[in-house]
């Protein structure tokens, strides 16, 4: 595919790609959401494009309005994923969905990791993966879609010192999820998030897996 035609937020109908669908039937129904999102929404530049996705994956285009990005998440995305950094989840959901084709990033879980911690501190089982790779997070993609309390302990790892290329926080609920997501936005560090108590796992896959069909339309 020619790079003049993937210019910036370029997802045009004739250059539509999505690496997720692995069938024709599954790549009509995808542009065809993409076509009418694109309406909806419009489409500017790259922001606009993670907008049409997370609306699509949810089905209510009230989620665009929701989104909020803080300090240039996507090119800070697509710079981690060109370095080949690794990819951090809270729960296994949110580790299965996203795209593993089109780029060198490990998909890493942190339900698989601080068990010890978990047991010990008497913590969430995500909050304490994320405090056992403590030593991965620097450069890391970090992606919630359903702990806050993960989110929680990486924002106060972040003002220790701690630095994620970029996090995608959109956990969901009514227990510290907008608590959580408005503090991510007030440290300064590259994120995407979501206003209020919506978001959940369809939201931050769709927004990482939309970082990752970029990076792929400009690195092929």
């Amino acid at each position: 595919m020619s790079k003049e035609l993937l210019r910036h937020g370029d997802t045009t109908i004739n250059t539509y790609i999505d690496p997720g669908a692995e069938t024709s039937e599954a790549y009509e129904i995808s542009k065809k959401s993409r076509s009418l999102a694109r309406t909806i929404i419009g489409n500017v530049n790259d922001e606009d494009r993670v907008r049409q996705r997370c609306s699509i994956a949810v089905g209510d285009f009230g989620m665009a309005d929701l989104m909020r990005f803080q300090f240039d998440p996507i090119p800070a995305a697509l710079t981690a994923l060109d370095q080949g950094a690794p990819i951090i989840t809270d729960i296994r959901m949110v580790q299965v969905g996203i795209q593993k084709k089109g780029h060198a990033s490990e998909v890493l879980c942190a339900l698989d990791f601080g068990d010890g911690i978990a047991q010990e501190q008497g913590i969430t089982r995500s909050s304490a993966g994320f405090l056992a790779l403590r030593e991965k997070l620097a450069g890391s993609i970090v992606v919630i879609g359903n702990a806050p309390s993960a989110l929680l302990s990486l924002c106060g790892m972040v003002t220790e010192g701690i630095r994620p290329a970029v996090i995608i926080g959109a956990p969901v609920g009514f227990v510290n999820a907008a608590e959580s997501k408005k503090l991510l936005r007030t440290i300064d560090v590259p994120s995407l998030s979501t206003e209020g108590t919506r978001g959940g796992t369809p939201v931050a896959v769709a927004a990482m897996n939309e970082c990752i069909t970029i990076f792929i339309e400009r690195h092929h």
